[in-house]
Parts: C-alpha cells; sequence; structure tokens
C-alpha cells in the first residue's frame, strides 16, 4: 500500500497484534477502544500451536511464559467436589484442555501493549460511520472527531462495531449457542489445589475454578444453557440483571456455587455474555477487513479463540505490507486464514458435552473424559487439539521492516 496510516477498532489481543506488526512493516496506526484504558483482568487464554508461533516470532514467548498460569490440569467434580475424571496439564504433549501456556487475557494484552510503540490509542472512544471510497476511509468518531484513514481493521469481538457499520448486522452473521458465561475473579479454594476444577448440574449448568496468578485469586465461571432465541432478551450492559438472573439459576445448585455467586457480585471484572460463533462468507470489504471474532469467532469452548486471533492479525499485517492494492490483501488474507478458522470453528458434538442438561448427559461426559487417554477417543482429541498448528505461516521477512 502506497498510504500507510491504519486504524484498528478494539485494543484486543487481535488488534494488539496487528498493530505490532503494522508499525514493524512502516506503516502509522491508531487502535481506538470504547473501554477508558486497556481491560486488566479476564480469563485464561491458551498459548498453542500457530499462535504461539506468532507470539515467538514477536520476540515474547519467554516472557508470556513467565507469566503463565501453573496449573496441574483439568477436573470435572461432583457435588461434594470429588473428582469424577481429569487430565494432567501434560497430557496429549501439553496441548490438551489445558495447554503448555495459558495465560490471563489481561496479561497477555498488558504484554502486547507494552511491544506497539509509536502506536496512538484512542480511549474512551468508538467508531460510529465509515464511508470507503477508492482511496480511503472517513471516520467519524463517538467523541465527535473526523478522520480519514487509508484502511480500517475491526479487531472489536463478537459483537464487532466495524462489522455492523461495513458488513452485516450481528443478528446475521452470528450464530447463538445456547450458552451464557460469567467470568469473574474469585477468593482461592484451597480443595482445588492448582487444579482448574469444573461441575455440572442437570439442567444446563456449569461452574468452574481456576488457579489464579495473584495469591489467593482463583477464576471463576458460571454457564448455563439458554433455549433458542431466549439469550437474546439478555442485556450485556445491564450487570445487576445478569446478577439476579445468576442467582436464579444457581440457586441450590450445590458445589460452590452458593460461595461464586457473591463473588461475582463483588468482582470488579466480572463480564458476561451469550456465546456465538460468527460466520461470514466474506471478511474484507475494499479498504475494511475483519480480524478476530468479528471476522470468525470460534467461541471458547474451542479453545482455539486466541490462535485465531493472533494468525488472521498476522497474517492481514503482512498481506498489507506485501501488497499494493489493499482489496487483494485483503482477498488473500482471507484465503489464507479462513481455512483455519473454519476449522476451529468445528465444536465436538456441537459443543452440548460442556453443560449437559441430563443427568445421564453429565455421566456420559464425565465417563468419555476418564476415557480420553485410550482409543478412540484418544484420537478424537488428538484430532482437535492438533487444530490449533493447522496452519502454515507465510514468511513476510521480505517486507520492510522498521526498528522499534
Amino acid at each position: 500500500m502506497k498510504s500507510r496510516h491504519i486504524l484498528i477498532s478494539g485494543c484486543s489481543i487481535a488488534g494488539l497484534t496487528c498493530a505490532y506488526w503494522l508499525r514493524r512493516y512502516g506503516f502509522t496506526v491508531t487502535i481506538v477502544e470504547i473501554a477508558e484504558a486497556p481491560r486488566s483482568g479476564g480469563q485464561a487464554v491458551d498459548l498453542r500451536g500457530a499462535g504461539r508461533t506468532v507470539i515467538e516470532r514477536m520476540g515474547l514467548l519467554d516472557e508470556a511464559r513467565m507469566r503463565s498460569l501453573d496449573q496441574e490440569g483439568i477436573a470435572w467434580v461432583d457435588e461434594h467436589g470429588r473428582i469424577r475424571a481429569s487430565m494432567a496439564a501434560d497430557a496429549f504433549g501439553g496441548e490438551g484442555f489445558v495447554s503448555e501456556i495459558e495465560i490471563l487475557r489481561g496479561d497477555l494484552v498488558e504484554l502486547l501493549q507494552a511491544s506497539v510503540d509509536g502506536v496512538d490509542c484512542l480511549f474512551d472512544d468508538s467508531i460510529v460511520e465509515l464511508s470507503q471510497d477508492a482511496e480511503g476511509v472517513d471516520v467519524v468518531f463517538l467523541s465527535g472527531r473526523r478522520q480519514r484513514f487509508d484502511y480500517v481493521i475491526g479487531a472489536d469481538g463478537l459483537h464487532s462495531t466495524v462489522r455492523s457499520l461495513a458488513f452485516a448486522e450481528e443478528a446475521d452473521v452470528v450464530e447463538p449457542l445456547g450458552l451464557c458465561i460469567a467470568w469473574f475473579a474469585a477468593p482461592a479454594f484451597a480443595d482445588c489445589q492448582g487444579w482448574y476444577h469444573n461441575y455440572n448440574r442437570r439442567g444446563g449448568l456449569a461452574a468452574s475454578i481456576r488457579p489464579g496468578r495473584r495469591p489467593g485469586e482463583s477464576k471463576a465461571a458460571l454457564s448455563f444453557r439458554v433455549r433458542s432465541g431466549e439469550g437474546a432478551g439478555i442485556d450485556r450492559h445491564d450487570r445487576q440483571g445478569q446478577l439476579a438472573l445468576l442467582r436464579e439459576r444457581f440457586d441450590g445448585a450445590g458445589w460452590h456455587t452458593e460461595d461464586l455467586l457473591p463473588a461475582a457480585s463483588n468482582a470488579e471484572d466480572f463480564a458476561f455474555d451469550e456465546l456465538g460463533q460468527v460466520r461470514m462468507d466474506r471478511w474484507w470489504q475494499d479498504r475494511c477487513a475483519l480480524i478476530g471474532d468479528a471476522a470468525a469467532a470460534p467461541s471458547p469452548l474451542s479453545g482455539l479463540g486466541t490462535s485465531v486471533a493472533l494468525v488472521g492479525a498476522y497474517v492481514l499485517a503482512g498481506q498489507l505490507a506485501r501488497c499494493h492494492d489493499p482489496r487483494l490483501a485483503g482477498r488473500t488474507y482471507d484465503r489464507l486464514v479462513r481455512p483455519y478458522a473454519v476449522e476451529s470453528q468445528e465444536l465436538p458434538g456441537g459443543g452440548a458435552g460442556f453443560a449437559p442438561r441430563s443427568d445421564l448427559g453429565i455421566w456420559l461426559m464425565r465417563t468419555s473424559m476418564r476415557l480420553a487417554g485410550r482409543w478412540p477417543l484418544r484420537d478424537l482429541l488428538a484430532r482437535q487439539f492438533a487444530k490449533s498448528a493447522d496452519i502454515v505461516l507465510p514468511d513476510y521477512s521480505d517486507c520492510r521492516v522498521v526498528d522499534g
């Protein structure tokens, strides 16, 4: 591209990674983020497969390892906390349900943020209008600011603003998975002893507790099934309504849920959403493109969302640096990354095993996890875990590189 000022919407893992590579290739980059500051906290994300390779090429892998969580593995427990199935962290070569490197989302964002010197970050602002022509994109911000850019990238997640403005309405491309999840920090629980504990209750309820990085802290989640269309009535900005719904669903649910409910109410990093997958025929439109969850969210159930975000950001930045025509850059990025992202969206059993509705379903899920190290389940799971590496990353070392 001859003109080289790019706007990225979203100070996310995808957005920051793309900004890093674009700056390396000599672009001027601006990031706009609706939050008032980089978002701290959050749950653990996996660095595995091709996503881990991107972090390694950025020179950040050693520091990511230093910040990774210390976990023994994953376990499925009953209402009394008794372990009914487990998988150690070193299972499947360290690429199982708990990967070799798991880092809190906030820690990874902080690491990426520190690597993007020279990037202008506009916090507490958002895009409200986009207008493309053959030479660039005119942008109007919520703050009233107006500016012209050569390219706009949406790295703004499942509920992408760029996608809604330049591609399609959310309802037309987001496929709900019938599951709502709340994530939040909670006190540590002594009986977990470094394990990532998961508890299921009939009715499609699921709760989990995993180690945090700070002493005395754990990271927790409460999940519940919703019927088709039911989740659409939950306001994702209404925290009090979400907490009331969690109390209603998990009343008398057993295990540690009675302790997790007040923890959710008090948590500073509380987040709530209905899970969905983004399915689009095209991730680019002239001088706009989408990456990460905005383009092809696989959902947290896949364990591959971070890999898809890192790979997409890396490839789009490289293609923009390599191609004179931004449309060719977008088309080639889409062609290279799409098979990887689509494969990542394929959930075993459609994701139904995460929160079974019946006691029989829970028993079947636990039994399958007990047998995960044996044929034929071993081979099926190995193929699922191997998806994270199922792409050959292009080499963009021939592109212009700027120190710092």
